[in-house]
C-alpha cells in the first residue's frame, strides 16, 4: 500500500494535486472535441445541438461525479486505517449504490427528456438532433458511472497518476472513434455519443483491471459481506450529499446564466469567453481540493489527528500562494485569452471580459481557500458542511448577480461571486471552530 501517512505534506499535495490539474484541463478539451467534429463536418445545427445537450449533460456527470466524491472519503479512511475487509466491503456497496442511483438517473433523464429540452427553451431547428445525442449519453450513464467510479477508487489510494492515464486513454479513444464514425463514416450527432461511450465503457474496463491486479485486496467475496447496514447508511449519505452538492453548484451557475441572458449579447458573449478562462484557474482550485481531501481522508482515517490538522494549514498556505499568482497572471493574459474567442473590433465585449476577470481575481484568493476547507470536511466525511456552504453561496450569487447587472453589467456579476466567497469562508471556519476534536 502507499503511504500518504508520513513524509513532506507539501510535495504529497503537490506530487497528488499535478495529475489532477492536467486531468481538470484534459478534461475541458475531452467536451471540446465532440463540439468541434460536430461544426466542422456534420453541420452547424449539430455544433449548436452538442453545446445545448452539454449543458443537461453536465448536471447528470455533475451528479455522477458528486456521488463518486462521496464514496472517495470512505475508501480513503479506510485506506489510511490499513483495513482491507473494510475496502472489499465498500467496494460491492458502492458498486451496487452507485448503479442503482444512476438507474433512477436514468430512469428519470429519459422519462422526462423533452420536458426538460422544453424548459431550456431548446430551438425547434435542433431539438430532435439534442434528443438523439442525449437519449444515448443518458441510456448509458452506468457506464460513465463505472469509468469515474473506478478512477477515483484509484484517487482514494493515492494513485492520481493512473486515474490520469486512463482520462488520457479515453480522450484518445474518443478522438479516434469521432473521426471514424463521423470524417470517414459521415454518421450524424448519435455517432458522437457512442463514441464517448464506447470510450469511457474500454478506459473503464482498463482502469478496472488495473485496479484488481496493482491492489488485489480489493477484491472480495459475497461471504465477505456482512454486517453492512451501518457502511451502507454511510455510503447512501456521502453519496448522495455529495451529488446535491455538485448538482447544487450547476444549477446555480444555471441560474446565473439567466441572468447573463437578460443583459444582452455583448454581456452573453463576453461571459461565455470568462467562463472558458475561469475554467482554467478553477482546475487548480478543485485539484487542490481533491489532494487535500485524499491526504486528510488517509490520515484521518488512520486516527493521525495532528497530521491532519498540519495538511489543513499546509495545503492553505500553498493554494493562497498559488490563487496570489494565478490572479496575476490570468489579469495580465485575460485580454490576449479574448482575443482567441472574439474579434479585435469587439471593444464592449473585450472590456467587459477584462474588467469582470479583474474584479473577480481580486477575490480568487477565498475561492481557493474555500477549495481547501472543502476538501478538508470531505476528507474527514463532514459532506454536509460543503453541501450547506454552497448552497448558500449560490443563493447569495444568484440574488446579487439578478440584482446588480443591470446597473454594473459583469462586474455585478463579480461581486456576487465575491461576496459569496467571503460568506462561505466565514462559515467553513466557523464550523472548524465547533469541531472539538481538533481543538484539542
Amino acid at each position: 500500500m502507499r503511504s500518504l501517512l508520513e513524509g513532506n505534506i507539501n510535495k504529497q499535495l503537490i506530487s497528488l494535486a499535478l495529475p489532477l490539474i492536467l486531468g481538470n484541463i484534459l478534461q475541458q478539451f475531452y467536451n471540446t472535441v465532440d463540439s468541434f467534429i460536430a461544426g466542422q463536418w456534420i453541420s452547424q445545427n449539430a455544433f449548436n445541438a452538442i453545446g445545448t445537450a452539454g449543458s443537461m449533460m453536465n448536471l447528470f456527470i455533475f451528479m455522477i461525479n458528486g456521488c463518486c466524491n462521496g464514496i472517495t472519503i470512505i475508501f480513503s479512511q479506510y485506506y489510511g486505517e490499513r483495513n482491507e475487509l473494510g475496502i472489499k466491503k465498500e467496494m460491492f456497496i458502492s458498486l451496487v449504490f452507485g448503479l442503482c442511483f444512476v438507474f433512477l438517473l436514468s430512469f428519470i433523464g429519459l422519462l422526462n427528456l423533452n420536458t426538460f429540452l422544453k424548459l431550456m427553451s431548446t430551438p425547434k431547428c435542433i431539438f430532435l438532433l439534442v434528443k438523439k445525442y442525449l437519449t444515448i449519453i443518458i441510456l448509458f450513464l452506468f457506464i460513465t458511472f463505472i469509468y469515474n467510479w473506478s478512477s477515483s477508487v484509484l484517487r482514494s489510494f493515492g494513485d492520481s497518476k493512473m486515474a490520469l492515464y486512463v482520462l488520457g486513454l479515453s480522450v484518445f479513444i474518443n478522438i479516434i472513434l469521432d473521426i471514424v464514425f463521423v470524417v470517414l463514416f459521415h454518421q450524424g450527432v448519435q455517432a458522437l455519443a457512442y463514441a464517448t461511450i464506447i470510450s469511457q465503457l474500454i478506459s473503464s474496463l482498463c482502469s478496472t483491471y488495473y485496479l484488481i491486479k496493482r491492489y488485489p485486496f480489493v477484491c472480495f467475496k459475497l461471504s465477505q459481506i456482512t454486517n453492512i447496514k451501518p457502511l451502507l447508511k454511510t455510503t447512501i449519505n456521502y453519496g448522495l450529499i455529495s451529488a446535491l452538492h455538485q448538482s447544487s453548484l450547476y444549477l446555480g451557475k444555471l441560474f446565473i446564466q439567466g441572468a447573463i441572458n437578460s443583459a444582452g449579447m455583448n454581456i452573453v458573449t463576453a461571459y461565455a469567453v470568462t467562463t472558458r478562462i475561469e475554467g482554467l484557474i478553477n482546475s487548480f482550485g478543485d485539484s487542490g481540493c481533491a489532494a487535500i481531501s485524499i491526504l486528510v481522508g488517509q490520515n484521518y482515517g488512520a486516527h493521525n489527528i495532528k497530521r491532519t490538522k498540519e495538511t489543513l494549514f499546509k495545503g492553505l498556505k500553498l493554494m493562497i500562494s498559488l490563487s496570489i499568482i494565478l490572479s496575476i497572471i490570468i489579469i495580465l493574459l485575460t485580454k490576449p485569452m479574448t482575443l482567441l474567442f472574439v474579434e479585435k473590433s469587439q471593444y464592449q465585449v473585450i472590456h467587459e471580459t477584462f474588467i469582470y476577470m479583474f474584479v473577480v481575481c481580486i477575490f480568487y484568493v477565498f475561492c481557493f481557500i474555500g477549495n481547501v476547507f472543502v476538501g478538508f470536511y470531505r476528507g474527514i466525511g463532514r459532506v454536509d458542511i460543503p453541501f450547506k456552504g454552497t448552497t448558500m453561496h449560490v443563493t447569495l450569487r444568484v440574488i446579487l448577480s439578478y440584482l446588480l447587472i443591470h446597473h454594473l453589467g459583469l462586474v455585478g456579476v463579480a461581486l456576487g461571486c465575491g461576496v459569496g466567497w467571503i460568506f462561505v469562508n466565514l462559515y467553513q471556519v466557523y464550523q472548524y471552530r465547533r469541531l472539538d476534536i481538533f481543538n484539542k
